[in-house]
């Protein structure tokens, strides 16, 4: 049996999680991370995709976040997201909204560095759109 710990997620406008738990998938800039008990402290930033929690009952939650950082330690991981709400209620409508805003955010940026980094969020917000529609 796997050992449980405290797992948080956060968002500018509410706590929407806060539990013991056996298992946490993040979406991390660098790729999926699973983080469990006893994980290496380790501080990653979070690109839009899906947080998957197993809870310490069993029970397994979904929430989409929309970018931030992890901080994970041996004993517990806090995950601040820019932007975070339960899969159960985003709506494609929702998606899409975000996806024009940044397409909109790309018309007349200049500045190179700025330009790529919009278009790498552009990217995995389609992305996320992808994923989501299909599931």
């Amino acid at each position: 049996m796997a050992d449980n710990f405290n797992f948080e997620l956060v968002s500018p406008e509410r706590l929407l999680l806060s539990e013991q738990v056996s298992e946490v998938v993040i979406p991390a800039t660098e790729g999926e991370m699973t983080v469990m008990a006893n994980h290496a402290p380790t501080m990653t930033t979070i690109k839009p995709g899906v947080v998957t929690v197993k809870l310490a009952s069993g029970q397994v939650s979904k929430y989409v976040v929309f970018g931030g950082f992890a901080d994970v330690l041996p004993t517990g991981c806090t995950l601040l997201a820019e932007s975070a709400v339960p899969l159960s209620e985003i709506s494609p409508d929702t998606l899409t909204k975000r996806i024009d805003e940044a397409r909109k955010d790309l018309e007349g940026v200049e500045h190179h560095e700025h330009r790529t980094k919009l278009e790498q969020y552009l990217a995995e917000l389609t992305n996320l759109n992808g994923v989501l529609v299909a599931a």
